[in-house]
């Protein structure tokens, strides 16, 4: 489990095919890895993957193909939100993510709004704007949680099959989303909460019909 709360940014370094899918070798010179052993958790741009080789600051991860056709994608060069496994002892910052990716969403808008003035000095919030899948439009609500490449978010207002999400200067900085632009594709998760409650109002609804 993690907490959608990213701690560092990391590089694709190279992107190695073999048996089943890829190996990934992921620079990661701004996450703490003390803790970080051989089988241990790690979410690259909201995708749990498990670390099977460590040298010095670089980690490596196996990727099956699965986990590839139904993810956007890591290719070299490619700049990925990373997030060690959650511990019970952790705040609970973001919301519960669990590292597995419903869909993939794509950027249709990713624009500066207004300016505010604070100590770094004067930054901008921006607006996020992802088309995404019909099948999970169910499950997204305005105010409700959506996990945006591994992001927790909080999302504004829903159109059609389109979200709004303001980003504070913070989370476009110290994310990847300051090298998004509009057609990139993203790695969508939805509030788990929301995935049990739909569960069981279409279970009460089937009952109902059933009678």
């Amino acid at each position: 489990m993690f907490t959608g709360i990213i701690t560092a940014v990391g590089t694709i370094k190279t992107v190695t095919p073999k048996a089943g899918g890829v190996a990934l070798d992921v620079d990661a010179p701004a996450l703490d890895l003390a803790d970080v052993t051989l089988g241990d958790s790690v979410a690259l741009n909201g995708c749990c993957l498990t670390v099977v080789a460590q040298r010095a600051q670089t980690l490596v991860f196996d990727v099956s193909a699965e986990t590839l056709r139904c993810t956007a994608g890591f290719p070299v060069d490619g700049r990925v939100n990373m997030e060690k496994a959650m511990r019970l002892s952790d705040r609970l910052g973001g919301h519960l993510v669990s590292g597995h990716v419903d869909g993939v969403g794509r950027v249709t808008q990713l624009m500066a709004l207004e300016t505010g003035a604070n100590e770094a000095g004067t930054e901008r919030n921006y607006l996020l704007e992802v088309e995404v899948p019909d099948a999970l439009m169910r499950f997204i609500a305005p105010k409700g949680s959506l996990t945006v490449h591994g992001v927790s978010l909080t999302v504004n207002a829903v159109t059609d099959n389109r979200v709004a999400i303001n980003l504070i200067p913070h989370t476009f900085t110290a994310t990847v989303f300051s090298s998004l632009k509009t057609g990139d594709a993203v790695n969508l998760e939805i509030d788990l909460i929301a995935r049990y409650v739909a569960r069981q109002v279409s279970e009460i609804r089937d009952q109902v019909v059933g009678r």
